[in-house]
């Protein structure tokens, strides 16, 4: 088994992210497959993603033609674009210096047949070398009750820079240098 970390090179890559999302959502999944391995919270339009691909494209796992997981690169410039993070991008002004320049990972996901193998850190590692010297941060934020997610992320080096509470939920703002 051969798996390609690259950014997304055609609208097809961004439909199966799409349809890789889709199965991880909150509502595709039990509560026991959510405890146990996590989930995604927003649900993008087609149109966005190809909008923030192409401004800093998304990074992709692939075995052959198949996409298999993805870590989302999103510009600050889409900040109000989607309701559920625009109070993460307050918080971002509200801990960051304004010359800091950062890139926010706007979702990662892994098929489940594929975890555990390593593909979460190479999505990020591709990740930092892609936005050099564009950018020297890489932000996101995790639900606190995504704890597979949040530890993760932590054991990659992520650190947190705040916690607070959005839309009756508590969040985990976190940095990768």
């Amino acid at each position: 088994m051969i798996i390609e970390i690259g950014q997304v090179q055609n609208k097809k890559e961004l439909e199966q992210i799409l349809s890789l999302q889709k199965e991880n959502l909150p509502g595709a999944l039990s509560k026991k497959e959510i405890a146990k391995e996590g989930f995604v919270t927003i649900a993008h339009s087609f149109d966005l993603l190809d909008a923030m691909n192409k401004v800093c494209p998304h990074i992709i796992a692939k075995e052959e033609e198949k996409v298999v997981g993805y870590a989302l690169c999103m510009h600050p410039k889409f900040g109000n674009d989607i309701d559920i993070l625009k109070p993460m991008f307050k918080e971002i002004s509200a801990v960051l210096s304004r010359d800091e320049k950062y890139i926010v990972m706007g979702q990662v996901c892994i098929d489940k047949a594929y975890r555990k193998m390593g593909l979460f850190q190479k999505l990020y590692k591709n990740m930092q070398d892609a936005i050099k010297p564009d950018f020297n941060c890489i932000i996101t934020e995790v639900d606190a009750l995504n704890k597979r997610s949040l530890n993760a992320h932590l054991a990659i080096g992520f650190l947190e820079l705040k916690t607070y509470k959005s839309d009756g939920r508590k969040w985990h703002l976190i940095a990768l240098k």
